[in-house]
């Protein structure tokens, strides 16, 4: 495993503004303190859905989607809540899917691992490993011959990158020239699989260059580094010049599923997580906030205290918020509800 010995802000970067740095570093700590509300209610058991948590994963998608129109589309896989906030998607709703309220994103029906909402540009996750792939190529399709000027991003783990539709969608996307970013959020992990026993080669950034299609590979824990490398590419996609796939390494500091560490699973050691933890995205890029003086410890607390109220409303919102009635379970299965 490729590992970062400390995360390298350039002092001054000249290509990005004070404004959109606060504002990357305010989307990581929401997305932060958002699944941190999650997992200390989860145990209570009233969130009747799996919860794949992205903790230690916020810089990838801040740094993307500060990049995207509303008009653009995001698909995900079941470790999506992250992606779907940083889009623009509405807090009460994520959360009374997980409480399976009618008032949900997804109208209940969803859950953690199916969240939609196509008023935010955010077309979906899955829990099938890959499954959104070939749907976001195919929405890149339709941008093109609709002739509109917007980009289909997808976002998926390292676990995907073994099954075939990758292939044949890359394949598909360099063919008709798509406007399609593949970003893949390798935390080196599928499930309890480590990458180097399931992959021979560590090159995900790499492994389609047969197709023709251009490979980044980033660190994933760098919110500049993400917002920097994200940004060649979808103006790219966006201007007429075709697909792209990023691998930002990354790593999650939960398990697979629920709040666990899994470090009892014995799959991964207390050292890989310690030391992975101390590459903090959020910690490592506030101390270079602080240093810059771009943002002061009051500003800081404001922010924490805006964020956690709006999560308490969330929270009382969606447990408030009616389950779906009995009458309404085959509603949307058949043509005309019938």
């Amino acid at each position: 495993m490729e590992k970062y010995n400390s995360i390298q802000f350039e002092s001054n970067p000249r290509d990005i503004t004070s404004h959109v740095l606060i504002d990357l570093y305010k989307t990581m700590l929401r997305i932060r303190r958002v699944q941190l509300k999650i997992e200390a209610e989860y145990p209570k058991d009233e969130m009747k859905t799996p919860v794949h948590l992205c903790l230690g994963q916020e810089a990838i998608p801040a740094g993307v989607c500060a990049h995207l129109e509303k008009e653009d589309y995001v698909f995900s896989n079941y470790r999506g809540h992250g992606h779907y906030l940083a889009k623009g998607g509405n807090l009460k709703a994520l959360i009374a899917e997980l409480y399976g309220r009618t008032t949900g994103c997804s109208g209940s029906r969803g859950g953690s691992m199916h969240i939609i909402d196509t008023s935010a540009g955010f077309l979906g996750t899955s829990s099938i490993v890959a499954g959104s792939i070939p749907i976001a190529t195919g929405a890149a399709l339709g941008f093109l011959l609709e002739g509109r000027a917007n980009v289909s991003c997808v976002f998926f783990g390292d676990g995907a990158v073994d099954e075939g539709v990758l292939y044949e969608s890359i394949n598909f996307a360099m063919l008709k020239k798509l406007p399609v970013i593949y970003i893949c959020e390798n935390n080196f992990y599928a499930v309890c699989s480590a990458q180097k026993n399931r992959q021979a080669l560590d090159n995900i950034h790499q492994r389609f260059a047969g197709c023709g299609i251009p490979g980044y590979r980033a660190d994933g824990n760098n919110v500049v580094e993400v917002w920097r490398t994200a940004k060649e590419a979808i103006e790219n996609a966006r201007n007429g010049g075709g697909p792209s796939l990023i691998e930002f390494r990354t790593y999650r500091w939960r398990g697979h599923s629920g709040g666990d560490n899994d470090v009892s699973l014995g799959y991964r050691t207390q050292e890989e997580l310690d030391e992975w933890m101390n590459k903090c995205p959020l910690k490592n890029f506030e101390q270079f906030l602080r240093a810059e003086n771009l943002i002061t410890e009051e500003e800081i607390r404001d922010m924490e205290i805006a964020i956690d109220r709006e999560i308490e409303e969330a929270f009382t919102f969606a447990q408030a918020s009616p389950l779906p009635d009995e009458k309404d379970l085959l509603k949307h299965l058949y043509k005309d509800g019938k």
